[in-house]
């Protein structure tokens, strides 16, 4: 693949009408933007996509809309995730991203019911092996439930050389990254999300990239330039930012509605609203991202 997944890779959020049916327009114009920001790659139906609230038909034309853009850019991937709890269901749809266009997949193992480890690792099998392109295999146990030793994957990115990428939200994921960089002698990548709060310990640890929210790409852009130009401006930076990311990141729900408050803020999108059920923000927490979007105003135009 000459498209290369590290740095800034961002979670596209859904965009809804203020009734609640999805917003085509909206939508096309974040990708749109996104794609000026450099990020890598853009990563569709994380859970900062509200994945699991969205119906076939909408999943179907976001990643039509997403990788009709994407396959036109010479740099940014698209990468769809892949949430279905049947390898036999993630698999068929695994097939038709790639076939679409797809330059990556991003896989959330199976934790409903509590499957066995031996039923997750065959389902990573069975969906990584149907497709050529490169997998990241999202690994949230605090979201899931479902908890997995450094070795499984290093099983796997042995049985498959296209296991290329372990999304590591364990908290705190500094120590797993690195159990992952050693004990695969760098084979195997790790991107780390949680809106970069751990952003300093991971990369430092051998994190190849960060997969944010999307509301201020920018800012997230600089940080990863100043990480590899300036290791001092880099801490100054995200130390002003962490206040804010570290409220946030309390709960998934707070983040998504908080990321589209931003985006409406900056013109991008037409509604914040999120389906429910959805967080409510109060006077002081707008209070917050009024005090941010000043803050950061120099990325936020």
């Amino acid at each position: 693949m000459s498209k290369q997944i590290s740095g800034i890779v961002p979670i596209v959020a859904a965009t809804f009408t203020n009734s609640g049916s999805l917003d085509e327009d909206s939508f096309q114009s974040l990708i749109r933007h996104l794609l000026t920001t450099g990020a890598s790659a853009l990563t569709l139906f994380g859970l900062a996509t509200e994945f699991y609230k969205l119906t076939d038909n909408d999943r179907a034309r976001m990643q039509t809309l997403l990788l009709a853009e994407t396959c036109q850019s010479e740099s940014a991937a698209g990468i769809i995730s892949i949430t279905d709890h049947s390898w036999e269901v993630a698999c068929q749809r695994a097939h038709d991203a790639e076939a679409q266009g797809a330059d990556g997949l991003m896989i959330l193992p199976p934790y409903f019911l509590g499957p066995s480890e031996d039923a997750i690792l065959e389902h990573l099998k069975r969906v990584i092996g149907s497709v050529k392109i490169p997998v990241i295999v999202q690994y949230a146990p605090m979201q899931t439930g479902v908890r997995l030793l450094p070795e499984m994957f290093l099983k796997l990115r042995d049985a498959l050389p296209n296991a290329d990428f372990i999304k590591v939200e364990t908290q705190p994921p500094g120590k797993y990254v690195s159990q992952l960089v050693e004990r695969s002698q760098g084979t195997l990548k790790s991107l780390v999300g949680y809106a970069g709060v751990q952003m300093p310990d991971v990369l430092a640890r051998g994190a190849v990239g960060i997969q944010p929210g999307c509301s201020f790409t920018e800012i997230y852009m600089e940080l990863w330039r100043l990480w590899q130009t300036n290791k001092n401006a880099f801490l100054v930076l995200h130390n002003k930012l962490l206040p804010y990311i570290s409220y946030w990141m309390q709960g998934v729900e707070l983040i998504v509605k908080v990321e589209k408050v931003i985006l409406k803020r900056r013109g991008i999108i037409a509604s914040d609203y999120c389906r429910s059920p959805c967080y409510t923000l109060d006077e002081r927490e707008q209070a917050q991202i009024e005090q941010f979007m000043s803050d950061f105003a120099e990325w936020l135009q």
